[in-house]
């Protein structure tokens, strides 16, 4: 995702010169019914749920409504200069090192 959104921001930026900016949300580990048996059992978290968890600093999964900030930041003229950007939402799943 993140080498194509650059790619196309600088495409249209540069060389359309077209007023629209290309960015990318980058949900990590939310709770569906899609995952939801990969995640719980019937006796709680399952044991890549459980490892899931020791690596998301927040400690919890996440939530539909914890995209709508940055979607909302996105869609207005507040980050009007951003544009090729990958927003990681994930609890800091991404930045966790385990150190």
């Amino acid at each position: 995702v993140s080498n194509f959104t650059q790619w196309l921001a600088v495409y249209l930026a540069r060389d359309l010169k077209c007023p629209v900016r290309v960015n990318a949300l980058a949900p990590g580990f939310f709770r569906t019914t899609q995952n939801q048996e990969l995640l719980e059992d019937g006796n709680g978290l399952t044991a890549r749920g459980r490892t899931i968890l020791e690596h998301t600093p927040m400690g919890r999964f996440g939530e539909p409504d914890d995209l709508i900030g940055a979607a909302v930041w996105l869609a207005s003229d507040a980050s009007r200069f951003v544009t090729g950007g990958v927003i990681p939402i994930d609890g800091g799943f991404s930045a966790f090192s385990g150190v």
